[in-house]
Order: structure tokens, then sequence, then C-alpha cells
């Protein structure tokens, strides 16, 4: 963009009230980091970028800094952040501001490896050398938390069993959803419908399909959205895969389907076996050939695997199955033009941008290597004999990622071991601390 082409768009901006540009992207774990430029401020922005001091994406959830190669070894370099301004939108929360995602680059103005944004664009752009593209549709529920009174903490909002489906007061008595829908679709994130979930205060917004790097970008964005918005109520809004002891958890389904290059669906084919083409037999078993490495980016937590198991609704086996929502990948019944699979893998804590990339980069090698899927599943899929079994941690899904060669050669060598390491230092912290089982278990007794 020409320095004429930025003054009239700082001025047509400043006529609409507008004074702030947020300018944000995803660390590794999907937390939403950025800074807030003055208006006046965005040419320099877009010329010289806006620099963060690398270790930002390496940085835990209570602020610690993970000692990721290029980090802290390296004396702490910066990184700077260059405004999309392809994504620049609406922030209907905030008046007078807009919200656009950046780009992350290092010295020498390469892209950062370990960026989420870059990692989905080499998945694409490997799909591109088959002559396809992925086609992503997200889905993601949450629970909405409200203060406890006269003591601290959370407590789920608005909590009553059965209220799976409903619509209006009776599961949201402040409106809450609403609220958030119109905010998410004033914003341009393309949301379709929001409801009630399962459980007593948990909900979920669905998003509209498009291309795997667009949507990665829409569903992060949602979440920040969602968390912002909650705050805005006073309210706290969690995508942890299981926050409750007593209740289900959250999930990040991916509904992918892939196009040729003019933009028809090549999943399915009306001869086909199941209404289905070899193309989209070769995805299927490519997500189910990678499933263990899978895991670790899309269960990334401690608490991920805790989501699991039999009647759960939440995968436990490495299966699929035609309309069946207990399989971890299930094929909805359309075909034509609605030919897709549902992953049904993912927790709600999953990075958008590395959860999409990692199941396109599986369907991917399907495709490449031509890979056939096992037998559909048939009936409830939770018997551990008739398929094999998911990690059922998050240390043995990073060693299976770790194993997976193949795979990590597809989302970048460098994003694996900065990821790997990073979640490896979660474990070991998350090992060396006493919880409140511990204690309630042994301290008395004992």
């Amino acid at each position: 963009m020409s320095q004429a082409d930025i003054a009239a768009l700082v001025d047509e901006l400043r006529s609409r009230g507008v004074d702030v540009i947020r300018v944000s992207y995803p660390d590794l774990i999907g937390v939403d980091r950025g800074r807030d430029v003055l208006l006046e401020e965005l040419e320099s922005a877009l010329g010289h970028g806006i620099a963060f001091c690398r270790a930002v994406y390496h940085t835990t959830p209570m602020g610690d800094v993970v000692p990721v190669a290029g980090g802290i070894e390296a004396g702490l370099p910066d990184i700077k952040a260059v405004p999309d301004l392809d994504t620049l939108t609406d922030l209907p929360w905030e008046p007078g501001a807009l919200w656009c995602l950046a780009d992350t680059q290092v010295a020498g103005d390469e892209a950062a490896g370990e960026s989420p944004r870059e990692v989905a664009r080499r998945v694409s752009g490997k799909l591109g050398e088959l002559g396809l593209r992925a086609v992503v549709g997200p889905e993601l529920e949450f629970y909405l938390l409200e203060e406890c009174e006269g003591s601290p903490g959370w407590k789920r909002y608005a909590d009553a069993p059965g209220n799976v489906y409903v619509v209006g007061r009776k599961g949201d008595p402040r409106g809450i959803l609403l609220t958030m829908l119109r905010h998410l679709r004033d914003a341009s994130l393309h949301v379709t419908a929001a409801n009630h979930e399962f459980c007593g205060g948990q909900f979920e917004i669905n998003l509209d399909h498009s291309e795997m790097v667009d949507a990665a970008d829409r569903a992060f964005r949602m979440k920040s959205a969602v968390q912002e918005i909650a705050r805005y109520e006073g309210m706290l809004a969690t995508f942890m895969a299981k926050p409750f002891n007593d209740e289900g958890g959250s999930g990040f389904h991916l509904h992918v389907s892939l196009v040729d290059e003019a933009g028809d669906n090549v999943f399915g084919d009306p001869a086909g076996k199941d209404g289905l083409s070899d193309t989209g037999r070769h995805a299927i078993a490519g997500v189910l050939a990678h499933a263990p490495a899978l895991a670790a980016i899309l269960n990334p937590t401690i608490n991920s695997y805790k989501r699991f198991g039999p009647d759960t609704l939440a995968p436990w086996l490495i299966d699929w199955g035609l309309d069946n929502r207990s399989a971890m990948v299930r094929i909805p019944p359309e075909r034509g033009p609605g030919s897709r699979m549902e992953v049904r893998l993912g927790d709600a804590t999953a990075n958008a941008h590395l959860a999409i990339a990692a199941v396109c980069a599986a369907a991917y090698l399907g495709v490449r290597d031509r890979l056939e899927p096992p037998a559909a599943l048939e009936g409830y899929g939770y018997d551990p004999e008739s398929a094999p079994m998911l990690p059922q941690s998050l240390p043995e899904a990073l060693d299976a990622l770790e194993a997976d060669k193949e795979f990590g050669e597809v989302v970048g060598s460098y994003f694996v071991e900065s990821f790997l390491t990073y979640k490896r230092n979660e474990v070991e912290r998350f090992t060396r601390f006493v919880t409140d089982w511990e204690f309630r278990e042994y301290a008395y007794h004992l």
C-alpha cells in the first residue's frame, strides 16, 4: 500500500470517528496478544512493524517465559508485527476502534516459524501443491461464568439442568448470547448461529465455512471477542476443555471439505462408496492415521484428557462413522457441495490456527499418500476393542507428535520443536504442583 493510499485510508477512518486500530496476533496457545495503535501512528506501524519481544509467543498463562529456542537463550530478541489490513474490521464493543490481525516477522523479514498464522498458511500451500484447498467451518463451545456472591471464585451462569438447545431467556436470562451473536456479526466474523449447549451455563457458536486460513482467523477472533464481551458483562467466558467435575467438556469441532482449483467440492462423489470420492476417503484416512499426533495440538492441555472417556460424546477411539456422533470423525449426511467430514477430536482450548492447520495437514498426507480408512463404525463407538485408542494424556500425545516425522515436516519442524518444548514445560510444572485432590485424598488419614 502506497503512502498516498495509507493517507487516504487514515482520512476515511477519521471521518468515521475511528481513532484507534487494535493490532493483534495469536501466540502458541491462542492467546490474543497485541497493541492498540493510535490512528495517526498507523503509517509507521505499517512501515516498520510493531516491536514485541519474541518470547511473548512462549509465555505461559501465568506469565512465565518458557525457554523455547530463539527466546531467552537468544537474549530475548524482538519480532515485529506488521498489520494485515486485509483483516481490518469493526470492533463493535469498542466505539471508535477497528481491529486487524498482524503477521509476525523475525530479523530479515522472515516469518516467525512459531506463528500460528504462518503454520496455517504453510499447510494451505501444501494442499495447493495437490491442486486443492481446504474449506473449514468451525464450531466452538464455552462456559459463561459469573462471580460467586460473598466469596471469591466463579460459578456457572444460569446453571440449570436440561436446557439443551433451549432458546431465549430460559437458559440465558440476561440475553448475553444474543449480544455476542450481534457483535460477532457486526465484526464481520460470519457467524451463523448460537445456542445453549448440553450443560448448564454452556453455549456454542458456529461460524460459516471458508478457506482454512480465513476460517482460522475468524475462529481465533471469535474466541477473543467472546472473552472480551463477557468481561463487559462482568462475567468470565472460559474455553477450558473440562472446567467442572460434574459437567461435560467443551469441544472445538471442525467441518472440513476439499475443493479443487475451480472451487468445486471434491470430497463427495455420487458414484463412490457411501457417496464419498477417493479424495474424501483418503482425507479421512489421513486424519485417522495421524490422530495421535493431532491430539497433542487439538487437545493441548493437561485438562484436555479429562474430557475424554466412554459415554462422553467426546472421542475416545480413533474411528470414523456415517452420521455417527460417537465417532472421532463423523461424515454428515449431506452430499454434493455439502460433502465433508466433521472432526470431533478437538477441545475448545485448542489454538484455532494450529487446530485447523493440523487437521488439514493430516488430510493432505492422506490424499498425498492415497491412504484408505478402515471400515466405518456402526453403532455406539466406545468399545475399546473396536478401534485404536487415542492418547490418554498430554505426555503421551506429545510423544506421538514428536514421533510423527511426516506430519512434523508438513506443519514445520521449528514449530513442532517450539510446541513440544513449551508443552513439556507445562507437564513438568503440573507434575510438581500439589493439587486440591491430593490434599483432600491424603492429608487427613495419611
